[in-house]
């Protein structure tokens, strides 16, 4: 005993020191381990790329009307629909059951639910299958924003690093935001926005619960869930959302069970394209994501249904274009650049109301306007309507008949040719030209060519919007105005077009001309114009407040038989008035300077128009045969297999009726007519002549074949 009591002490501090040698190699070890561990975590964290705010991710380019709804989205440079939103903009029925699925304690957690994932680990190994997961809303945005692999464990630890990392950085609300815009749906749609206007068709603030749950179950598995693929599949994802919601109490079971019996629409829908030629243009001509324009989306909604409808009934290969503008402001409030954006049958990529094409006799007021400012005429004076040469240059009006005296407001009204081109001799074409230019017109004529009498007629090239632009300056009692797309701009005054007095003498006129059977008289001033071979038909008409016009044609000019300006794009223009929705605004009351008489009592240098180069127009000249002229050759297509065409002779000046002959013979007697059709019998020489009510003769000799 005396032995092994000496022998404890030397033993202990052996012990004591193997003791304290296996806690240091445990200490060295654990530290030999931590500390690589720390210098990987570092590294890590340090090539994590940066946190992102909502507004830095790249989005599609939206283009909105005058009050923030959508006109048109366009894709991201890869071609995504990715649509920017805010969480104000999120129904929060869809934000509640989100988080009430994916992560009930999104609030109270760093961006990593440790709870959850030690629960998801635990079911692994116990069911040796995942049933559910473990990452948080923000490990979601962090593999969205990351694009990496999180099926390897550095890949999982790199998504834990970055979600910790984003929380730092950004609030809940932000983060909220990321995975509305990021959140995957199937093929190239991105985000609750575009999700749900493509499977829905409307904006996602307000969503039944059975379209929020639709939303909430898609990006678990994006691709195998799309509904215009697999509509029983995402059916089935839907309805385990809502039941589990409705077993942690999110929603009440009565609420889930009736979402479940809520159909899944298996169409993808289009995309909105509201004014789409105009918001194409507002994206190439100016940079940004978000575009606001002076549209307003219910108009223009309208107006495109209107178009489109009316179009389908007229015939294939037809368009149609449609522009409203507000002229107190220059705000234009629709544009309608064809009948059909995708109908490749009407060329409906082409935007119309851009289109440089003949107005017609759609300019004719100004020529009127020019007159009444120069003092050389009012609306009741009279002024000839007969048949007139200018110098080789023959006007016929679009009947072939002529009315003999007429006043000025009837010749405007009834659109008679002569007299117009009449009057624009004595303005002169040049002051016409500049001062439609000066109205915003930009009219197109040859190269090389000067203003001549043809541009009173049609003779000139003008787009919809410089019609739109002119009308707008009458309306506003000679005022220009430069029109304007881009809301919050302040309006562009522009220079004086016309004199008050003027303006209002025309636009009374205007609301004096005879309306389209769906149309009341004397609300709306308005004129039409068809361009030669009916190629295009016009429309253009304001009130106090709007002015609106209308094309009806081909855009790729060819002819269009039977096309007019009253009878084809007039009904149009009435019915869009119609679709304003807005109490008609009455006419202004006439300026100083103003003279409201009957013709008899004007004052004598108005109660005639006068040339001031030529005097009166002559009343009585002897008949002359303006077509075919004398000794010309006429190919009626005699030799060709073909029936011929039948020639069309045309008259000028004499005293109806008329006696027609040719080689001698009478072909029309009694006629009042100024032209008459002849069909040849065979190739050879012709002669025809012309009889009128006073006696006098005229006749030309020509070779048919």
């Amino acid at each position: 005993m005396p032995g092994r009591s000496r022998q404890t002490p030397r033993r202990r501090p052996r012990l004591r020191a193997a003791v304290l040698a296996v806690f240091a190699s445990a200490m060295l070890l654990a530290v030999g381990l931590i500390q690589p561990a720390v210098r990987l975590v570092a590294g890590m964290e340090a090539a994590l790329p940066p946190v992102p705010r909502p507004g830095d991710l790249e989005t599609s380019t939206l283009v909105l009307d005058r009050d923030g709804s959508l006109l048109r989205p366009f894709t991201t440079a890869a071609g995504r629909w990715r649509l920017a939103v805010s969480g104000e903009a999120v129904d929060p029925r869809l934000v509640r059951m989100l988080i009430g699925y994916e992560d009930r304690r999104f609030y109270a957690h760093d961006g990593v639910d440790y709870r959850a994932l030690a629960r998801a680990a635990f079911q692994i190994v116990r069911h040796r299958r995942i049933v559910s997961g473990g990452s948080t809303l923000t490990m979601q945005v962090a593999r969205l924003l990351d694009h990496r692999s999180t099926r390897t464990v550095a890949g999982k630890l790199r998504q834990i690093l970055y979600a910790r990392k984003i929380e730092r950085q950004l609030s809940k609300q932000e983060i909220l935001n990321l995975y509305f815009v990021l959140a995957p749906y199937g093929g190239n749609l991105e985000g609750i926005r575009a999700a749900s206007l493509a499977y829905f068709g409307k904006e996602p603030g307000r969503l039944t619960s059975a379209q929020a749950a639709m939303l909430v179950a898609i990006p678990q598995a994006p691709e195998l869930r799309r509904p215009e693929r697999a509509p029983a599949r995402v059916r089935q994802a839907r309805d385990r959302v809502l039941d589990r919601l409705a077993r942690v109490r999110v929603l009440s079971a009565d609420e889930a069970r009736a979402a479940m019996g809520e159909p899944v629409r298996s169409r993808r829908r289009d995309f909105p394209k509201f004014a789409a030629h105009l918001a194409r243009r507002a994206r190439l001509e100016a940079p940004g994501r978000e575009h606001r324009l002076t549209i307003r989306r219910s108009l223009q909604a309208s107006l495109e249904r209107l178009s489109a409808a009316r179009i389908a009934a007229l015939g294939p290969g037809l368009s149609a274009a449609i522009l409203v503008a507000d002229h107190r402001t220059g705000e234009i409030l629709a544009s309608v650049g064809s009948a059909g954006l995708l109908d490749s049958t009407r060329n409906g990529f082409v935007d119309m109301t851009l289109a440089v094409r003949s107005p017609g006799s759609a300019l004719k007021p100004f020529i009127y306007a020019l007159a009444f400012e120069a003092g050389l005429a009012h609306p009741e004076s009279l002024i000839e309507d007969r048949p007139t040469g200018f110098s080789g240059y023959v006007p016929v009006n679009f009947d072939g008949r002529y009315l003999g005296s007429v006043t000025i407001r009837e010749a405007l009204t009834r659109s008679l040719n002569v007299p117009a081109v009449l009057v624009l001799d004595a303005v002169g074409p040049s002051r016409l030209f500049s001062r439609l230019e000066r109205a915003g017109a930009r009219l197109t004529l040859p190269d090389g060519a000067a203003a001549g009498l043809a541009i009173g007629l049609g003779g000139v090239g003008v787009s919809l919007r410089g019609l739109v632009s002119a009308y707008g300056a009458i309306a506003r009692g000679g005022s220009g105005l430069a029109l304007r797309t881009r809301a919050g701009r302040m309006p562009d005054e522009g220079s004086r077009v016309l004199e008050p007095a003027a303006a209002w003498y025309v636009g009374d006129i205007l609301r004096s001309t005879p309306p389209p059977a769906n149309g009341s008289a004397g609300q709306i001033a308005f004129k039409t114009g068809t361009s030669y071979g009916y190629r295009d038909a016009w429309a253009i008409g304001f009130d106090g407040a709007h002015v609106i016009g209308v094309w009806v044609g081909r855009p790729d000019a060819r002819p269009v038989p039977g096309l007019s300006g009253i009878e084809t794009a007039a009904p149009l223009l009435f019915e869009a008035f119609d679709r304003l929705g807005a109490r008609r605004t009455a006419a202004p009351p006439p300026p100083n300077g103003v003279l409201r008489a009957p013709g008899a009592d004007l004052p004598p240098p108005l109660r005639r128009f006068r040339h001031p180069r030529k005097g009166p127009v002559a009343r009585d000249r002897a008949p002359e045969i303006a077509y075919p002229r004398d000794g010309v050759r006429v190919d009626l297509g005699l030799k060709g297999e073909r029936a011929p065409a039948p020639l069309a002779i045309k008259l000028r000046n004499g005293e109806a009726p008329f006696t027609w002959l040719v080689n001698g013979r009478p072909v029309s007697r009694g006629s009042y007519s100024r032209s008459v059709r002849w069909v040849a019998d065979g190739p050879g020489f012709v002669t025809i002549a012309v009889v009128d009510a006073a006696g006098r003769s005229d006749r030309v000799s020509i070779f048919v074949e």
